[in-house]
């Protein structure tokens, strides 16, 4: 037996103390009692009748005495040890995505902590633990710890992850671990099964639960959105439903008759394309709901930005930009009295048809069509007066990535010609682009203003050429208005575990990513592309501050289809080398037994007490 706190043992001074004071304590107390003959023969009788009543503070002594052994025995924490019957303990939680999947009312994974939870209850004090946990990264939670308390406390925190980073590092984690300790005892807690496994202990917590999934929602632009739904365990008839935006009621609905683990594709019609998002759900509940609704956004909400036309004409430009997709459009005559230049402010798009400002804006983006005048701090100047001529544009046989950004798509549209009757010269001081030209003189071309804001210009009037009946103006101009707003992201629909590429634009002073689980990140906006993984499966918002004015994207992050599967069987799990049998020294260290004790010697101290103060007789 050892000792925890010897120094507990120095209240055994107190034992002396106590017979000292019974010594000198005064043993006789004054009592009124009657003479009577009759109450001494009494009094006779009951001496004879209780002897214990002589030795009555004797007994009261002997309790205090083992009272205050017991007390001292408590504080120093005796502890007895068992040899080799503790253990050494590891532990590989599975915490991937399909481990979230739900029975009675519990996740797999509550299932596989309250696995590890009992067997740490139940092991020899004195025993180690070690937790691998396998999330989105194969992370050893603690190792060789002791204290049963702080291991559940440490396990119980941990939170399932939504992807898996694989079990290759947790194996390899747990060889090392074996290797220098071959009688070590691990538990594999995973809802896969093993063909083989060696040196490890398989709980398996899956039960088969019914799931149901959605897998490779996309939207065309073309209007359609199409799926494949999946059973897992049985064959069933499920009834998908399509959404658009925040509608309770459902736009379409198609009946699957699912068969195991066979896909069955469906699609849907959506018939208003000015859509902010559709919502694809299966209507049947399962043991996994993460899997069964995904959400695609529409990938040009990012740039229905608040724009506007300062035009007499501009039914054009007005026009396109709707087909785009720009909801947020004001148009106003540059003659109109109501209309000042000083209050401008807001907008994320400027488009000026034949009028041209004193000055730029500081706060958006800036389109010149058929410019009639210098703008300060432009970063282009007017040479000389309009020239009337009939001739074709030529489009920029550069290779830079920016021409070739521009001009995509436009190599089934160049053969037919864009004349023009009209335009003026224009000289640049600033880094432009020159897309299409005519003798030589930049004809449409791009850049950026002395503000960094990103500027398109139209050296001739829409109304003198053919360009807005060519079959290259929407291509063109779809690249020009890309070009402005350049996408913050490539796409709005992704896999849980996949990397997002934010592109960081112009005047950028902060990105902020709300996550579907209430979180707040922060990019870095010192380069020209951030990295962001996405770990939770939902909805995600990044919000890119651009001159104090907000711009915001959603994207969507579903569930992995290989974490949708109820039934997962991996080939083995094998730690390599021989186990040996040996434990290490347990102890035992239990006070309750203890505390018992001391109250048995109180209650029978209480008794005494009052044995000898009430003659409780």
């Amino acid at each position: 037996m050892s000792l925890m706190y010897p120094l507990g043992l120095l209240g055994l001074i107190a034992v002396p103390v106590l017979i000292i004071i019974y010594i000198i304590k005064n043993k006789y107390t004054e009592q009124l009692v009657t003479s009577t003959y009759l109450w001494t023969l009494s009094e006779k009788f009951l001496k004879r009748k209780n002897p214990i009543s002589k030795i009555a503070g004797i007994i009261s002594l002997i309790l205090q005495i083992l009272a205050v052994i017991a007390i001292s025995v408590a504080i120093a924490h005796p502890m007895f040890a068992l040899p080799g019957k503790a253990k050494d303990y590891c532990f590989i939680l599975d915490g991937s995505g399909s481990m979230n999947i739900t029975q009675n009312g519990k996740t797999r994974f509550d299932i596989g902590k309250s696995e590890i939870n009992s067997l740490i209850s139940g092991a020899v004090e004195g025993s180690t633990y070690t937790l691998i946990f396998v999330g989105n990264t194969t992370d050893i939670v603690f190792e060789n710890l002791e204290d049963k308390g702080r291991a559940k406390s440490l396990l119980n925190d941990i939170s399932t992850a939504y992807i898996s980073s694989g079990f290759s590092d947790a194996l390899g984690a747990a060889q090392k671990i074996f290797d220098a300790n071959p009688s070590v005892v691990n538990y594999l807690v995973t809802d896969k099964s093993y063909s083989s496994v060696q040196n490890a202990t398989l709980i398996n917590v899956s039960a088969h639960e019914n799931n149901y999934a959605l897998s490779n929602v996309s939207y065309e632009v073309s209007g359609k959105i199409s799926g494949t739904a999946y059973s897992y365990e049985n064959d069933a008839d499920v009834t998908v439903s399509l959404y658009i935006d925040d509608n309770t009621t459902a736009t379409d609905t198609v009946k699957l008759n699912l068969k195991k683990l066979t896909g069955a594709q469906f699609s849907f019609n959506v018939p208003d394309l000015n859509f902010t998002s559709l919502t694809v759900e299966i209507s049947q509940s399962d043991a996994l709901t993460l899997d069964n609704k995904v959400i695609v956004f529409n990938e040009y909400t990012d740039s229905t930005f608040k724009t506007l036309i300062v035009s007499e004409t501009p039914f054009f430009v007005k026009g396109l930009l709707t087909a785009l997709g720009a909801r947020d459009i004001e148009t106003v005559s540059p003659d109109d009295p109501a209309y000042t230049e000083t209050e401008e402010g807001g907008y994320g798009l400027y488009v000026y048809e034949g009028y041209a400002p004193k000055k730029v804006p500081t706060d958006g983006a800036v389109w010149f069509i058929n410019p009639t005048n210098n703008t300060e701090n432009s970063g282009f100047t007017i040479q000389g007066d309009p020239v009337n001529t009939l001739g074709t544009l030529v489009y920029s046989k550069s290779s830079a990535t920016r021409v070739k950004s521009l001009l995509y798509g436009t190599e089934e549209v160049r053969r037919n010609d864009i004349y023009i009757t009209k335009y003026v010269k224009c000289g640049t001081y600033r880094n432009f682009t020159t897309a299409l030209s005519y003798d030589s003189n930049p004809m449409i071309f791009v850049g950026s203003n002395v503000y960094g804001n990103r500027e398109v210009v139209f050296a001739f009037d829409f109304h003198s050429s053919d360009f807005a009946i060519s079959p290259a103006y929407t291509v063109l101009m779809r690249n020009f208005l890309n070009y402005t707003f350049p996408d913050i992201v490539d796409s709005t629909s992704y896999s849980c575990g996949e990397t997002v590429y934010v592109n960081v634009l112009a005047n950028c002073d902060s990105i902020r990513v709300d996550t579907p689980l209430g979180g707040i990140e922060y990019l870095d906006v010192g380069s020209d592309i951030c990295e962001y993984e996405l770990k939770e499966v939902g909805v995600y918002t990044i919000t890119m501050m651009i001159a104090n004015t907000p711009r915001y994207v959603k994207l969507y992050s579903a569930m992995p289809q290989a974490e949708s599967a109820t039934t997962v069987s991996d080939a083995n799990f094998i730690i390599n080398g021989t186990p040996q049998s040996g434990g290490r020294d347990g102890k035992y260290d239990d006070l309750i037994a203890l505390f018992i004790i001391l109250a048995v010697i109180f209650i029978a101290d209480w008794m005494v007490y009052c044995y000898e103060q009430y003659q409780l007789r």
